[in-house]
């Protein structure tokens, strides 16, 4: 599952509490059937959040969660 988050700024990932928070919450749900990567474009004002696992619900959750979390912290 690949969202993508149009973004304001690129401040790092691990100082916003929020988006961490999230992260953790998503690595927990998933545990070691799982795999999260969030990062941003290059090339595009864009984070993205891609998420992977054995349950798709868990998977679309966790992605959706974060997805928020980053619309929160630094929608543009």
């Amino acid at each position: 599952m690949l969202k993508n988050v149009r973004v304001k700024e690129k401040p790092p990932i691990e100082g916003e509490a929020a988006i961490a928070s999230a992260i953790r919450d998503a690595e927990r749900t998933l545990g070691r059937r799982g795999r999260i990567l969030v990062r941003y474009s290059g090339t595009e004002p864009l984070c993205r959040v891609m998420v992977e696992g054995a349950d798709a619900a868990q998977v679309e959750a966790a992605a959706a969660a974060i997805a928020a979390a980053v619309r929160q912290a630094l929608g543009g």
